[in-house]
């Protein structure tokens, strides 16, 4: 029997990510390839299904960031632009002080993939291509919006691959420049520090709550579908 795996002498582990942040991170990086397969595989079904699935946790994730744990709430990790270049700036300094949730620079980085990840989705909902599928909303707005729409939603998707990608070269530099695995602590949602840590210790928000948002969160979006697909239905009848 594999015997389990014990702690590192003089350290302790500290939880800093909630279950729903790691749930958010991690179905959106099984998200955005899911969307891009299924529309180059003209799987439309599941390419909406899976829009229909990222604009539920962004509702969810902005929430989140207002009332949830003290990592996910936007005003305890979104500091000045300039504070983030300073980070920047320093990034080669091996001897960091420990940072818990994200650092200056890493959650602007946080604010852009969600915006653009809330255009790529909410564009969706009013993109018409005219061929293989429409929007649940497309019918609710004139047609050089809805044209407006689709080449936001084909464009921006290649905006978030780049911006993917440039958190992931961030990942991999703070692993390999600052000795710091940004991975793992998303996995198992723990830092492991020294036993001698003093610093913050972050409060997590209620999982009934967390729970009872993600619900309102697929809710609306459900309702804004149904709405907007009664919608086009009476102005195809009407």
């Amino acid at each position: 029997m594999a015997r389990e795996a014990t702690p590192l002498p003089g350290t302790r582990r500290l939880k800093v990510w909630d279950p729903w942040i790691r749930l958010v991170h991690w179905s959106i990086v099984l998200l955005i390839p899911l969307s891009w397969w299924s529309a180059e595989t003209h799987r439309f079904d599941l390419h909406v299904l899976s829009g229909y699935t990222m604009l539920t946790l962004l509702i969810f994730r902005i929430a989140w960031g207002f009332v949830g744990s003290h990592t996910a709430r936007f005003r305890n990790f979104l500091s000045s632009p300039l504070e983030a270049l300073r980070h920047l700036g320093h990034f080669r300094r091996r001897q960091a002080a420990v940072e818990i949730g994200h650092n200056a620079a890493g959650g602007w980085m946080v604010l852009v993939l969600l915006g653009l990840l809330l255009a790529q989705a909410g564009s969706g909902l009013f993109a018409d291509d005219e061929i293989f599928t429409r929007g649940p909303l497309a019918r609710a707005v004139d047609t050089s919006t809805s044209a407006l729409a689709t080449s936001i939603h084909l464009r921006v998707f290649w905006v978030i691959v780049g911006a993917a990608v440039l958190h992931i070269l961030a990942i991999v530099l703070y692993r390999l420049v600052r000795k710091q695995n940004l991975v793992g602590p998303m996995i198992t949602g723990a830092l492991r520090l020294p036993v001698v840590y003093r610093g913050p210790v972050p409060r997590m928000g209620s999982n009934w709550l967390a729970a009872a948002l993600l619900a309102v969160a697929a809710a609306a979006v459900w309702a804004l579908v149904n709405w907007g697909s009664a919608q086009g239905s009476a102005s195809a009848f009407g």
